[in-house]
């Protein structure tokens, strides 16, 4: 494939279109899907964009979508691949975005990268119109580095849990915090059971070891699709991922 299709894993950012990448690109997809109409007809600040494939879906509903990414490969990716999104290179607790311009700021599986999250998040607050939404997502800290202080991830800085996540967003500033929890349904459940209790692990497992992929589990991650997925506020720090739902007031 040429550079304009894709771009090359990096063993944190997710792209489409790779069978053995297949769940972590609809884990994050998923969610993309879940906010689709909350950004309908919206002027949509995506604050950390990477591959670009969310803010093209979300461009299919909006009224304008503007990606921003620290990593200028990327960025340049984005512009070439994704001519609805409107694309630049920044740092993300300085955003160039004036006040109160945008009626909804998505950040996907961002947040635990940043070093200065509280301050990213008043980024948020102050670019944003009154009554306009912060939608945002991260790992959960209590399933993705379970009994740790410091995150498993070399690529994270800092995560957080659910109870961690309402209470920063809070403190930014922000009103009506909802935080959802990301969960497999029936069908994963079954797949966990299939490969030894977790199909993440079993994934992990064979990364790490640098063996060949198993058939049988290389047939099972393609087939994942989002439906597979279950977005709930029930069980909250049972989640695999975290989906924080706020508004400026």
């Amino acid at each position: 494939m040429s550079d304009v299709e894709t771009l090359p894993l990096t063993g944190e950012r997710t792209v489409p279109g790779i069978a053995e990448e297949n769940y972590w690109f609809r884990r994050h997809e998923v969610v993309y899907e879940a906010l689709r109409e909350r950004c309908r007809d919206a002027v949509v600040l995506e604050a950390g964009c990477g591959e670009g494939y969310g803010a093209d879906l979300l461009a299919g509903v909006a009224r304008r979508v503007v990606g921003l990414d620290y990593d200028a490969p990327t960025a340049a990716h984005v512009a070439r691949r994704y001519p609805r999104v409107d694309v630049a290179r920044t740092n993300l607790v300085a955003l160039p975005v004036r006040d109160g311009a945008v009626d909804a700021v998505v950040s996907l599986q961002v947040v635990e990268h940043l070093w200065e999250q509280e301050r990213f998040l008043r980024e948020c607050l102050r670019v944003l119109r009154p009554g306009g939404a912060l939608l945002l997502s991260t790992p959960n800290r209590i399933t993705f580095s379970p009994g740790r202080d410091t995150p498993l991830n070399p690529f994270h800085t800092r995560e957080l849990s659910g109870g961690e996540l309402a209470g920063l967003v809070r403190d930014a500033g922000f009103a009506d915090v909802e935080v959802l929890g990301l969960h497999h349904g029936p069908r994963l459940r079954e797949l966990d059971a299939r490969h030894g209790g977790s199909i993440v692990d079993a994934q992990v497992a064979v990364v790490v070891d640098g063996a060949p992929w198993p058939d049988d589990l290389r047939a099972d991650v393609a087939s994942v699709t989002c439906a597979d997925f279950e977005l709930r506020t029930d069980d909250v720090d049972a989640g695999l991922d975290l989906l924080a739902i706020a508004v400026r007031p």
